[in-house]
């Protein structure tokens, strides 16, 4: 199975740092209920790894700059050589 591209969509009420527990958290739920797959698994995995090695501050003041101009921000999570790796984009 390919390991999932996850997309963050921060607006000025959650940084990306909120985002990503949230979904992380979520995911755990998940599959602590029985209701996870193995997309599930890897997706919950990687933003795992993201929230451990992510330089949040970094990332949420480039955010905050974009999203007081009225741009559109979205941090696209993924794996690359066995490590978490994140690009933001902003439109």
């Amino acid at each position: 199975m390919k390991v999932p591209r996850i997309e963050l969509q921060p607006d000025l009420d959650h940084c990306i740092e909120t985002l990503a527990r949230n979904e992380y958290e979520r995911g755990l739920r998940s599959i602590r209920a029985g209701e996870g797959d193995e997309y599930l698994a890897e997706r919950t995995e990687v933003l795992r790894l993201l929230l451990e090695t992510a330089n949040f501050r970094d990332l949420r003041r480039e955010s905050e700059r974009y999203l007081l101009q009225g741009r559109k921000v979205t941090l696209t999570v993924y794996m690359d050589e066995g490590a978490v790796r994140y690009k933001l984009q902003v439109s």
